[in-house]
């Protein structure tokens, strides 16, 4: 039985299975989300290095990090180069932003076929009026209390 849970993943035999596959698609929405973020990053930064180095001189002398190498050039030879990666970047973000939009269907699908259904309440209505007052100074160490130091 262990064979055919193996050899087909469309049909999970029990809750578990389906719970493990479900967690295992939102950890690779997770993923993708956040290689998104970080590339988007990227892409910000080389837009401003692009605003910073455009309206300088091309012959003038900067210098680029190739490898974990700095290297001399001049701005004519790197902003080709730096506009270049930026659009790669963004063609990669582009491709990312397909492969979740297939994810999150792949786990609205999931979601619809097993009625899947987050609990996000579990109880929590009684806890809010009672934490609320709490909650704002959770976390927050002001110093001593004594005064004594």
């Amino acid at each position: 039985m262990a064979s055919k849970v193996e050899g087909d993943h469309r049909e999970p035999v029990n809750e578990q299975v389906v719970a493990n596959m479900y967690a295992s698609l939102r950890s690779e929405l997770n993923q993708i989300y956040s290689k998104i973020t970080e590339l988007e990053m990227e892409v910000s930064e080389h837009s401003l290095v692009i605003n910073a180095v455009q309206p300088l001189d091309p012959s003038r002398r900067c210098y680029r990090m190739i490898g974990g190498v700095l290297v001399e050039r001049t701005i004519k030879e790197v902003l080709p180069a730096v506009q270049r990666n930026k659009e790669g970047l963004e063609e990669v973000i582009a491709r990312l932003n397909e492969a979740l939009e297939k994810k999150k269907k792949e786990i609205s699908d999931l979601e619809a076929k097993y009625k899947i259904r987050i609990r996000k309440g579990d109880g929590n209505e009684s806890k809010d009026e009672s934490g609320r007052k709490e909650g704002t100074a959770q976390g927050v160490l002001v110093g001593p209390a004594g005064g004594s130091e």
